[in-house]
């Protein structure tokens, strides 16, 4: 099922015994577009941290939000005793590496699959229990690809021959946390119009200039159906999408690759 990271913000989550806070940031991999972490506002329950990191990993398949808890398989004492970061600073590697060291977890990012072998992230768990790491396992001082989704709303977007929207939202999947769609808002080029391009046909991401560029035209980006975000966006509409793109569809690829 696909979720608006919008809607996601502010959303509770509760561990084993009791509550966390809410989501206050985001942070996708910017390689595989893929959400890595929830900054969660911790509120008062936690004195001296603010926020903390929430792995996927250590949420339950299928989250519900809004009115419905995110359940977190962690206890708040070990949220507590996980390594600290500051918001207003990236995610670095080094810290990555301490804090899946910490939940004795194997690094993502030394895998060929978007979570371990796979795209779900009880593969990467599977890893850990089932089967053996590559050899070596990565470039430990290698930079991060983290960024915040609510930082990256409002990029412009450009196109073969010329700006067209801005990003206004993302859409994620939620047993696999890869966002499958950025919602771009056309209503200064074409009124009343919002559309669905993925990730995967951007060409460039210039982080220093605010600017995705796709490889598509403007005339067929507009001729695209149509997206509502009141609706219900079922695979007849993404089949829709990707067919009027002449794009494969990402659920062919099974290896998340």
């Amino acid at each position: 099922m696909l979720h608006s990271l919008r809607l996601l913000k502010g959303s509770p989550l509760a561990a084993k015994d009791g509550t966390i806070g809410k989501v206050h940031d985001i942070y996708f991999d910017d390689y595989r577009w893929t959400i890595r972490y929830l900054v969660v506002a911790t509120g008062s329950w936690l004195a001296g941290r603010e926020y903390v990191l929430i792995s996927p990993l250590s949420i339950e398949k299928g989250f519900r939000y809004n009115d419905v808890l995110i359940s977190v398989d962690l206890t708040r004492e070990q949220i507590k005793n996980s390594p600290s970061f500051e918001s207003h600073q990236p995610v670095s590697r080094q810290l990555e590496i301490e804090y899946f060291n910490y939940f004795g977890w194997p690094y993502y990012w030394a895998f060929p699959g978007t979570w371990g072998y796979g795209i779900y992230p009880y593969h990467l768990i599977e890893v850990q229990n089932n089967l053996t790491p590559p050899e070596p396992v990565a470039n430990q001082k290698e930079d991060s690809h983290l960024r915040s989704a609510f930082e990256v709303k409002g990029y412009g977007v450009e196109s073969l021959d010329g700006r067209m929207g801005s990003v206004e939202d993302f859409l994620l999947e939620d047993e696999t946390w890869s966002i499958r769609y950025l919602v771009i808002d056309t209503i200064r080029w074409w009124p009343s119009k919002k559309v669905l391009i993925s990730p995967t046909w951007c060409s460039q991401i210039s982080w220093m200039d605010h600017v995705i560029k796709i490889d598509l035209t403007k005339d067929t980006i507009k001729r695209s159906p149509p997206y509502d975000s009141k609706a219900f966006l079922n695979r007849s509409y993404e089949q829709s999408l990707h067919g009027h793109y002449v794009k494969k569809p990402y659920w062919d690829d099974m290896h998340g690759y």
